[in-house]
């Protein structure tokens, strides 16, 4: 089970390893440093995968050797099913959790038996029904990004974890594009999508710097995904958009400091402002000099600090009673001066 009292916060190393076991250890090690709580990698074969005619989307096309085709790119980018079982003893040794997206149900199923406990699905699987059939029968976690799905297609797929009794289901908003612009991020669907379907929610962030994210925190977000690489010039097509350890780990901090910030709905005196409530809050003073036994009226009380006298609410109960004693211009007034 995730455990989201916190936010649970996603270093998509994805294909950034470049198929690279030294590589991917490198990227493990450093995204727990950065302070992530899991890393995620991507499991398929190209053949699985790819039509040999895809064409290469146009961010693929300005990162990658304009030669390559898509399925060669896809090829080299492939995580060996037996390089899988090292990562994730190395990711336990490390103690961050290990989550790996399945593009096939064959891809599931091997993710399943070694044990994988948190699957997530990319946003163009939101139509690969068969998949999250299967997926939502094992009663694993699954997340489940919404990059370029409408809501039809999203309670679609809800309704499969539905009849399959899974409720360990996190949907993540998100725009499918490397970087995507701000005007497209539309973070306030956060909030329709919790509203529409009552489950977590979180963001898959693809833009650049700290802000999206930390604003999907104040709108509700409980799980965060951000592209990792150890450097923006390695060779691959997601790199360029991907947050280097520096800049993760500012993420992070961010995030972290968001969650601090937003504290509880539950409007109370905060410790830090007793000392000034004191002070700089009023109280009743005398503004001119009372004789004993004299009425009180309302232009004898004025209100200076502090505030560590009578509040303004007793005016009504003071105005028309005795002064008990003579009251002299400047004193704050007490309880014992009236009846």
């Amino acid at each position: 089970m995730l455990t989201l009292d916190k936010c649970y916060i996603i270093s998509e190393i994805g294909v950034n390893h470049g198929g690279c076991v030294e590589t991917a250890k490198k990227m493990i090690k450093a995204s727990k440093e950065a302070g992530a709580n899991a890393v995620k990698f991507q499991t398929f074969t190209a053949e699985a995968l790819v039509s040999r005619k895809t064409p290469k989307v146009e961010y693929q096309k300005l990162t990658t050797n304009k030669d390559e085709s898509h399925f060669d790119m896809i090829k080299s980018l492939e995580f060996k099913r037996d390089d899988h079982l090292p990562i994730i003893s190395y990711c336990q040794s490390l103690d961050i959790d290990f989550i790996s997206t399945p593009y096939d149900i064959e891809s599931a199923h091997f993710l399943d038996k070694l044990g994988v406990d948190i699957f997530k699905t990319a946003s163009a699987d939101i139509v690969d029904l068969p998949l999250h059939e299967f997926l939502a029968s094992t009663g694993k976690n699954v997340i489940i990004s919404t990059g370029m799905a409408t809501l039809g297609e999203i309670e679609s797929v809800l309704n499969i974890y539905r009849r399959n009794n899974n409720n360990n289901v996190v949907l993540l908003h998100c725009v499918s594009n490397y970087p995507c612009k701000f005007d497209s991020l539309n973070l306030k669907v956060i909030q329709t999508l919790q509203h529409s379907f009552h489950v977590p929610i979180g963001y898959s962030d693809h833009a650049m710097g700290v802000y999206p994210a930390v604003i999907s925190v104040a709108l509700g977000a409980r799980v965060i995904e951000k592209h990792f690489t150890l450097d923006k010039d390695m060779i691959g097509p997601d790199h360029k958009a991907s947050s280097t350890p520096e800049e993760f780990k500012a993420l992070v901090e961010a995030i972290r400091m968001a969650e601090i910030s937003l504290g509880s709905p539950v409007k109370q005196v905060q410790d830090e402002e007793v000392q000034m409530r004191l002070v700089s809050r009023k109280s009743l003073f005398v503004s001119k000099n009372i004789a004993k036994n004299t009425l009180i009226c309302e232009d004898d009380l004025t209100l200076k600090r502090p505030g560590t006298g009578l509040s303004a609410d007793l005016i009504s109960k003071i105005v028309g009673t005795k002064a008990l004693r003579t009251l002299k211009q400047g004193e704050m007034i007490q309880y014992g001066d009236f009846s």
